[in-house]
């Protein structure tokens, strides 16, 4: 039982910052495996015979799982009445078919080969392996599915948590955590060696990338549930019915109630929607293709060619996840100082500058590319050459963590502040509508930019190219279609926002 206000009801007790802290480490976990899908899943799934023109495509089940996943949630965790609260129920599910499903995909190339595919040694056998092309995708569905189910209610309960805090304050222990995990997930996926110290998850259909893949999503299942553990344990939620004893079970939550619930969002979302999906449109190409980047433009490997293109582009594939470290790292140490930043400038400003940044990053990638296409095709490929792109390479991933920590925090900080503007009701409801901003840009994305890539024949860069375009028009328009908040406001710089 919660402590009681005045009348008999229930409030939520006043969490200290350190035990907030730890109310949200299942964002760590769950971070730890989103991760490992962006550094090791595009390359691998290249491995089961999918081209390159259509990886982006097998991300296109997980957002378009999204569409209904997280408004849905966040609407039903917003009046779940269990007695364990409204927020850690979904959280226990969604991270058990997590786990379930980092499990499937793992042991994708397995679970194929007892189904039919070749039994050729993969040191060999190079061609398509579609049931295990099959099972992965079936994975990777249950996988993105499960973290929408998670992510959500974990965001909604850090702001019913925050308290005296501050909404501010559970979006930059969120965004936290995120990095936190970032980093341990790129970490995993750049060092490389988890076949070597789990030499028995080596098979006759998994080799050495596959093994490490293996290992690396073995380790995040365990990562994942000591999180969970900690968090269930510390987040001692106060459950609906003593919260707010007068409230009751709707009868009708399919698609109509959820459609109600649109018409009632707060004032001021649909500037936060607009602003979010063009910010999205300009990020997923390079969250989607940046390792395989690394492992075909810069270090001009080919997952299909030879033994020595295809050690080139692992080789690259590696040390992009040593970029998203260091990406991950600059994520973490940026998060901590954008309060005071927003403060100054406002988060609007802030925000603009964010999408600017990505803009000048993408257009350094593509110049970048193309000086190591140059490089390589007029075998003037000195050590110095060399050596100066694959730097240029990794600046250009950490330099990118300031404005990911900007698309991590700010807009999900607007959609629980302007909850709170209407009474704090809806945090789910606005946090799971505003995840609708951002599987529409990656459904966009994953239909359109391996066939984009294709027409032009030029590996990743088109993509590059029209995501740079994105990130400037994104950046003109927040500073046109975001309002001028006070900038006293304690709330990120946005207090009560008004739609133009």
């Amino acid at each position: 039982m919660g402590p009681r206000k005045g009348g008999g009801v229930a409030a939520q007790p006043e969490f200290s910052l350190a035990r907030l802290y730890f109310c949200c480490m299942v964002a760590g976990g769950v971070q730890y495996g989103w991760a490992l899908q962006l550094s090791l899943l595009t390359p691998y799934v290249q491995t089961l015979g999918i081209p390159h023109y259509l990886a982006s495509v097998t991300w296109l089940c997980g957002p378009i799982s999204g569409l209904l996943v997280a408004p849905t949630v966040g609407l039903l965790s917003d009046r779940c009445r269990s007695r364990f609260g409204r927020r850690r129920p979904f959280i226990l599910a969604g991270c058990i078919t997590i786990c379930v499903a980092v499990i499937l995909i793992g042991f994708s190339s397995d679970i194929g080969s007892a189904l039919g595919d070749t039994m050729e040694n993969c040191s060999t056998y190079i061609g398509p392996r579609w049931k295990a092309a099959i099972i992965y995708v079936v994975g990777f569905w249950v996988l993105d599915f499960a973290n929408n189910v998670v992510q959500s209610p974990t965001r909604a309960m850090m702001a019913d948590l925050s308290g005296k805090h501050g909404c501010n304050a559970g979006n930059i222990i969120y965004a936290f955590w995120m990095a936190f995990g970032n980093v341990l997930g790129y970490l995993s996926g750049a060092v490389g060696g988890w076949y070597k110290w789990f030499p028995f998850l080596m098979t006759n259909s998994c080799c050495e990338a596959c093994a490490n893949l293996k290992g690396a999503f073995l380790v995040a299942v365990v990562f994942l549930s000591l999180c969970l553990t900690v968090s269930l344990t510390c987040a001692k939620e106060v459950s609906l019915s003593e919260l707010d004893p007068a409230s009751v079970w709707q009868e009708n939550y399919g698609l109509l109630s959820l459609l109600k619930a649109f018409k009632s969002l707060p004032v001021g979302m649909l500037s936060v929607l607009l602003v979010t999906s063009i910010t999205w449109m300009a990020w997923f190409p390079f969250l989607l293709y940046d390792t395989d980047w690394m492992g075909r433009e810069i270090y001009r490997g080919d997952p299909n060619g030879t033994k020595a293109e295809i050690d080139a582009y692992n080789n690259g594939v590696q040390h992009g996840g040593f970029g998203l470290l260091l990406n991950s790292i600059v994520l973490g140490v940026s998060s901590i100082f954008l309060e005071p930043i927003c403060r100054k400038f406002t988060s609007r400003i802030v925000w603009v500058l964010g999408n600017f940044t990505v803009f000048i990053a993408l257009v350094a990638i593509t110049i970048l590319s193309l000086i190591s296409k140059n490089l390589h095709a007029e075998s003037m490929s000195t050590v110095f050459g060399e050596l100066g792109v694959k730097i240029g390479a990794l600046v250009i991933f950490a330099a990118l963590g300031f404005p990911l920590a900007i698309l991590f925090s700010i807009p999900f900080a607007s959609a629980a502040q302007l909850a709170v503007n209407e009474g704090g009701t809806k945090q789910g409801l606005c946090i799971g509508i505003l995840n609708i901003s951002i599987v529409i840009p990656q459904v966009i994305v994953a239909l359109g930019a391996g066939p984009w890539d294709a027409i032009f024949g030029t590996g990743n860069i088109p993509a590059f190219v029209l995501a740079s375009a994105f990130a400037l028009t994104g950046g003109f328009i927040a500073l046109a279609v975001l309002p001028k908040p006070p900038t006293s406001s304690l709330n990120y710089g946005y207090g009560p926002v008004q739609d133009r």
